[in-house]
């Protein structure tokens, strides 16, 4: 049957996706939307992707690479943004999605659930152990602060360390707050620990990470999990001083102390001088009046004990004279025992037997060990050669079983590839049947996935040709009128007289 006329204007697919791709985005240029990421995936190209959705409804997200680097947080599954972008489609899905262009966190509510679990998923993990923290030493030489170099907490930082005790300090200065904070802050605490002992660069003793007080907002970067990793990493002892005392960041828990303020922080990692000079004062005396009694002490004790010993000549005397009475004696002893010994070894020669009739016994041993191994050569050569006889047996017959069974295999294979080619499509083929194959090579098996104007490709035995489906279905054959039986119908067989 004729399609009946209509007025609507038709449309390609293509044309079509082009439309509701131009009147979705005239209509949606620049949208803020509220969700919660789900599905976020980070592409190898740099690219994002993910879903934002509410109670009700979801919407595919998209953030391109220049974009994601410059987005002011990192995107997670399960955190309530809001998104500014333009509202785009996919003509390749038939779906729309939003171009993300900028993010933020939907409310401070959102911000401390994600900063919460944040800090539940790396105590997990142990960074936050009390085990992990070392001890401040107690006079570092060199010093190092990671803070911004324009602000008020590098000055009082370097002020209370010229009241209390002058140290080098080395700064690393960086952004505090800001999209490049994180990263920042994170290489500079590793920089600092990548530094060589006797290097160059001195390699500091001890660490202060500062920042002055400010919105949970301004210390988010303080909050990230790139720079809470480099101070639990840390190998130089480190000291977080961020915000005011009030303020609890999370590199807090992964640093080895936390101060208050900075300030605070200058004041633990140095003594204050002067207690010092005065506490080495008083250490000083106490030892030299320790020495002093120590020394008279010792001097008494001394007077004591040479009231005690006597003459000391006398005394060198008596030992003279038994050293010598000692020596007199060692002499005659040496001599009485070399006299002993050597009577004992001529005792001992006389029993031993003579040489000639033990080397004529080794002799007579040995001879019959020679006629011995030679008979056992003998015999080893004549068991050789039996079993070199029977291996030669043993190998024809292997190989003639050998030849037998690769024999049988061969045939058997030969069976089985002409039993392959008897089943082979090919086969058909030859009787006069006909492939018929989509565009893709793929068998086309009923009428219904036929579809009209579809290229095809026919394979007859000798070679393929192509053609086209014009869609018309094949009539079927006529039906002929049946035969009268003149057996049933016993009028079927006469005439009609009119």
């Amino acid at each position: 049957m004729e399609a009946a006329p209509s007025n609507l204007p038709e449309y390609s697919v293509s044309e079509l996706s082009q439309a509701v791709k131009r009147t979705v985005e005239d209509n949606f240029e620049i949208v803020r939307v509220r969700g919660e990421i789900s599905g976020f995936k980070r592409h190898s190209s740099g690219h994002l992707y993910f879903a934002l959705k509410d109670a009700d409804a979801a919407i595919d997200g998209v953030c391109w690479r220049g974009q994601a680097a410059r987005l002011g947080i990192r995107p997670e599954d399960g955190m309530e943004v809001v998104a500014v972008g333009r509202l785009t489609t996919y003509p390749g899905r038939s779906k729309y999605q939003i171009v993300v262009e900028r993010m933020e966190l939907a409310g401070q509510g959102a911000l401390l659930k994600l900063i919460e679990d944040r800090k539940k998923r790396l105590a997990a993990e142990g960074l936050f152990d009390a085990a992990r923290k070392r001890s401040l030493p107690f006079l570092p030489n060199t010093i190092g602060v990671v803070t911004s170099p324009t602000g008020a907490v590098i000055r009082d930082i370097l002020h209370r360390l010229a009241d209390r005790f002058p140290r080098h300090v080395l700064v690393w200065p960086v952004a505090v707050q800001g999209e490049a904070a994180a990263a920042q802050i994170a290489a500079a605490i590793r920089g600092f620990n990548a530094l060589e002992i006797g290097g160059k660069i001195p390699r500091p003793d001890v660490l202060i990470v500062a920042r002055g007080g400010g919105s949970l907002e301004d210390l988010m970067a303080f909050n990230e999990e790139i720079v809470v990793r480099a101070a639990a990493e840390s190998e130089i002892p480190l000291v977080s001083a961020v915000g005011h005392e009030t303020d609890t960041t999370l590199i807090d828990f992964a640093s080895d102390r936390r101060a208050p303020t900075p300030t605070a922080a200058a004041e633990m990692v140095v003594p204050v001088r002067q207690e010092l000079v005065a506490r080495v004062a008083r250490n000083t005396a106490s030892l030299e009046a320790g020495a002093a009694r120590a020394m008279a002490e010792g001097r008494l004790r001394l007077e004591n004990a040479a009231r005690a010993l006597g003459d000391p000549r006398r005394l060198l005397e008596e030992r003279s004279q038994r050293l010598d009475e000692r020596g007199e004696r060692l002499k005659r002893a040496v001599a009485a025992f070399l006299e002993r010994h050597q009577r004992h070894t001529l005792e001992l020669g006389a029993r031993l037997p003579d040489p000639k009739t033990q080397l004529e016994r080794a002799r007579g041993l040995l001879l019959s060990s020679k006629a011995g191994l030679e008979a056992g050569g003998k015999a080893l050569a004549l068991s050789a050669a039996r079993h070199r006889e029977r291996l030669g047996e043993t190998l024809a017959r292997g190989r003639a079983a050998f030849d037998r069974d690769l024999a049988a295999r061969n045939a058997q294979v030969a069976g089985l590839a002409k039993l392959l080619d008897s089943v082979s499509y090919q086969r058909v083929l030859e009787r006069g049947f006909v492939l018929v194959a989509d565009a893709a090579g793929k068998p086309i098996l009923s009428a219904a996935v036929a579809k009209p104007g579809a290229a095809v490709t026919l394979a007859f035995a000798d070679g393929k040709i192509g053609a086209t489906l014009d869609g018309a279905a094949a009539k079927p054959p006529a039906k002929t009128a049946p035969k009268p039986d003149p057996k049933a119908d016993p009028k079927a067989g006469q005439g009609s007289l009119l």
